[in-house]
């Protein structure tokens, strides 16, 4: 699969070359901590005073992460015996280093406040308004993180009574019916249908995520089943900036699917000023809902095709282009916005065809794509146009490659949701930090090519 590399004089290989200080400096001075600080820090002014160094322990996560130092502990023992390490985070050789504990209280409270999302989207707006993200396509995909916890057995599932053979009564059919809708009605959003999160709002969706490590399952190159312990990553990245946009922190076992409107809402509601054009998924996002909600928003859906043993319909190919009398596709010529119609031209091989003078071959054939949103997308399957929009979805995947190799994605340690999701999305601040530095340094660089060739 062909990756689309961003033209730049300054990327994330040339940040981790630079020296230590200027590294953490390049990323520290992207990071508003000011609003973390007021989460943390002591409210009130009675009782005993606390001598720690709040802002100096967030920056010391943030190097921890940037260094790839495994746990508190390491961290804790590189700021006792490297001086430079421990001024580069913003402690002074004076200042007590703070103790496991001290760390642990304070990630416990980042857990139980939005803070670090409400940074994220802090930053991004930033790098909106310095030019550095101007994304008409985005991208979205999910990895799977493992836990670092010795899994659970699995629990045996209780033999259940075997079903009687045949076919049901009316009224057994009916009360069977009924039983499921009433299971249906009280299952958290996420155990149920993808359709039920398109009238959901943003909080309610993002509220109700499971957290919890589960165990998941999916297919590898071999087409192998391969089973994981642990949580799921959802990423929504620029195709052409490769900042992440939205992401989402799940157990293991959630479906991609089910994650992708949420992604889609947070990017609707929270960077409403970008103006997505395209999205492109995979074919595990092949449910009608994303289509409809990628319809809702405006968004032209490129999404590969997931037949699942469905027939083939007589008079269109398996791009679902129609096709004439002797079975040659039509070929794509352009979408109608005004009437949401795809354009068809008769195709090359019906040049100079006896046919094409009948009925039987007309010569231009258009449909609505809301015959069916799933079938007819603009642009239309199997085109030029449409190849070369999903080819960008290669840049979700090298940023969840930058995640592992960079920023720690499967080093989570943690034993309960909240405390995981703090990392995930920490992780996902300090990646876009050390982009917008990169862009920084590399505007500059820029700038002073341009005004030494002056």
């Amino acid at each position: 699969m062909p990756i689309i590399r961003q033209e730049s004089l300054f990327d994330l290989h040339d940040l981790y070359e630079l020296e230590p200080t200027h590294r953490f400096d390049a990323v520290f001075s992207a990071i508003d901590i000011n609003p973390i600080l007021a989460v943390v820090s002591k409210k009130a002014l009675y009782g005993a005073p606390v001598q720690l160094t709040y802002s100096a322990m967030i920056y010391s996560l943030v190097a921890r992460i940037l260094e790839r130092i495994p746990t508190i502990k390491d961290l804790i023992k590189r700021l006792k015996h490297d001086f430079m390490f421990r001024l580069d985070c913003g402690f002074l050789l004076s200042d007590a280093i703070p103790s496991e504990a001290s760390y642990s209280r304070m990630l416990s409270k980042i857990a139980e406040s939005p803070v670090l999302e409400q940074v994220q989207e802090q930053l991004i707006h930033q790098a909106i308004a310095e030019g550095f993200i101007t994304d008409d396509t985005i991208a979205i995909d999910a990895t799977h993180i493992e836990a670092r916890d010795q899994a659970p057995a699995k629990k045996e599932k209780p033999r259940s009574e075997p079903k009687k053979r045949g076919r049901k009564s009316k009224e057994e059919k009916e009360k069977w019916l009924q039983e499921q809708a009433e299971q249906e009605a009280v299952r958290p959003i996420f155990e149920k249908k993808i359709e039920a999160q398109l009238d959901a709002s943003l909080v309610e969706l993002r509220s109700a995520v499971p957290l919890d490590p589960k165990w998941g399952i999916k297919k590898n190159s071999e087409g192998k089943n391969i089973f994981w312990f642990g949580y799921k990553g959802h990423f929504a990245v620029g195709a052409k900036s490769q900042y992440i946009l939205q992401s989402l922190f799940s157990s293991g076992n959630l479906n991609d699917g089910k994650a992708a409107i949420p992604l889609l809402k947070g990017l609707q509601e929270r960077l409403f000023e970008l103006k997505i054009a395209f999205s492109t998924l995979d074919a595990g996002y092949d449910a009608p809902a994303i289509y409809e909600q990628l319809y809702r928003m405006k968004t032209g859906a490129v999404i590969a095709y997931n037949k699942r043993n469905e027939p083939n319909i007589e008079g269109f190919d398996h791009h679902f282009a129609p096709t004439c009398v002797r079975e040659h596709s039509y070929r794509y010529d352009s979408y109608d916005a005004r009437y949401e119609t795809l354009k068809y031209t008769r195709p090359k091989e019906c040049k100079g065809c006896p046919l094409a003078q009948d009925t039987l071959c007309q010569k231009v054939y258009k449909v609505k794509i809301t015959t069916d949103l799933r079938r007819y997308t603009s642009p239309a399957r199997g085109s030029k146009a449409w190849k070369t929009l999903y080819k960008q979805r290669s840049s979700v995947e090298r940023v969840i490659a930058y995640l592992k190799e960079f920023f720690q994605l499967n080093n989570i340690r943690y034993r309960t949701g909240k405390r995981a999701k703090v990392q995930f999305d920490l992780m996902h601040l300090i990646y876009n930090a050390a982009k917008l530095a990169c862009d920084r340094i590399a505007k500059s660089l820029s700038s002073k090519q341009t005004s030494q060739a002056a």
